[in-house]
């Protein structure tokens, strides 16, 4: 009996002295996370990339690092947890959640003709090579839409049906846009740009709700996202960050930006009206970082929220399955490939992170970016505003976390 109680002693006592080391070994790890990504903000201000920013890697609700790095620029305004981001691109994640919640009530298949639900695109036209314009062969489907397939892209203002314009709703859009050629035949190309705007409607139809409406039963209220909307009233505009304006990049060949960069409070491109109904599914939503930080944990957690299941774990193999694979960039590839407009990193060597292979996330016009990670159990979060729009800033960080994880 001493003996069996001996050996039992002797156990715990080792059992604990491993968890006090993977403990100690996991502190150091958050610690060094913690410190690299302090110091890329640090870094994004000295250099002039970015104004005040936040950043955080989290492991389900445990954070492994958070970090707000304010300017103290002229001009800027100091980040808080109230801070509301537009988060443009990052809306499209949320849309295609709500197509895939769609789904799984059977409410609609993937390979229906979108006309089916809006019979604009009935008489849908192509534009060739050469410009002319044709009847499709080819019907637009919804599977063609949530993988950037379609042939819309985005398009400037007089050029084409672009969320910039002044519309009342989105049948008014979707309107203007059905009588618009495609690009290409529907299914058989990559094109980035309208299509979640396109499925709001789509959302729209299907469930007999406005978009919003649908998003907040579905999505923002069990997620707990009060702050996440398309609209902004008097008081939201006081903690609405300030864009800050860099130059704009010289033609190609140049070896610097030249001009001023600048704060502006006047050059938010969608007009966040109270009570807007054109609420575009591609980049209309504003958020904060913690509302988004929980649309990451329901992600990370393969579709469950703190016991709230939101998405089938089906649904997200989905969305994150390769629809297309990525294309030569000036004659390199970067490792990525896309899926329903998230990224999915199938090759890291190309990446050049130490990024695990498998993650998937997106990004926002005004350098607001996020990524999944299944490997490791972890998600990485950033909210800036400024323009021009870079692929790096997410890079960078994601390899500033990496480096530290590994």
């Amino acid at each position: 009996m001493q003996i069996e109680i001996r050996v039992i002693f002797t156990s715990l006592v080792v059992l604990s002295l491993i968890s006090c080391a993977a403990n100690r070994s996991a502190e150091r790890g958050n610690q060094a996370v913690q410190q690299n990504v302090e110091a890329y903000q640090r870094a994004l201000i000295a250099r002039g990339v970015t104004g005040g920013s936040v950043a955080g890697v989290f492991r389900g609700r445990d954070t492994v690092a958070y970090s707000i790095v304010n300017s103290g620029l002229a001009g800027d305004t100091p980040i808080s947890a109230n801070t509301i981001f537009p988060i443009w691109s990052m809306s499209k994640p949320i849309t295609v959640v709500a197509m895939m919640i769609l789904h799984e009530k059977g409410l609609y298949e993937l390979s229906d003709p979108v006309s089916k639900y809006i019979p604009y695109f009935s008489n849908l036209q192509c534009k060739d090579k050469t410009g002319q314009i044709y009847r499709c062969k080819n019907e637009l489907k919804i599977v063609d839409l949530l993988s950037h397939r379609s042939g819309y892209g985005y398009y400037d203002r007089g050029k084409g049906p672009s969320t910039l314009d002044h519309y009342e709703n989105l049948d008014q859009f979707v309107r203007d846009v059905a009588a618009y050629p495609v690009a290409f035949e529907p299914g058989t190309d990559y094109l980035y740009g309208i299509n979640m705007a396109i499925l709001g409607r789509v959302v729209e139809v299907v469930s007999g709700k406005e978009f919003f409406e649908f998003l907040k039963e579905s999505i923002f209220e069990p997620l707990d996202m009060a702050n996440t909307k398309f609209e902004l009233y008097p008081d939201d505009r006081k903690h609405f960050q300030v864009l800050f304006k860099k130059p704009k990049p010289l033609e190609e060949g140049a070896r610097f930006d030249e001009g001023t960069s600048t704060f502006s409070t006047a050059d938010d491109e969608l007009s966040y009206s109270p009570g807007t109904k054109a609420q575009f599914g591609g980049e209309g939503l504003v958020s904060t970082f913690e509302d988004y930080r929980h649309f990451c944990e329901m992600l990370t957690q393969k579709g469950n929220y703190r016991g709230r299941r939101i998405l089938d774990e089906r649904s997200l193999r989905m969305m994150t399955s390769v629809a297309t694979e990525g294309r030569l960039m000036r004659g390199y590839n970067n490792g990525q490939d896309y899926g329903y407009s998230l990224f999915i990193l199938t090759e890291p060597v190309l990446d050049g992170t130490a990024s695990s292979k498998g993650i998937f996330g997106w990004s926002g016009a005004h350098n607001t970016h996020f990524w999944i990670d299944y490997e490791k159990s972890i998600y990485g979060l950033f909210m800036t505003r400024t323009v021009p729009f870079s692929w790096e800033i997410q890079k960078q960080l994601r390899s500033a976390v990496y480096r530290a994880l590994n």
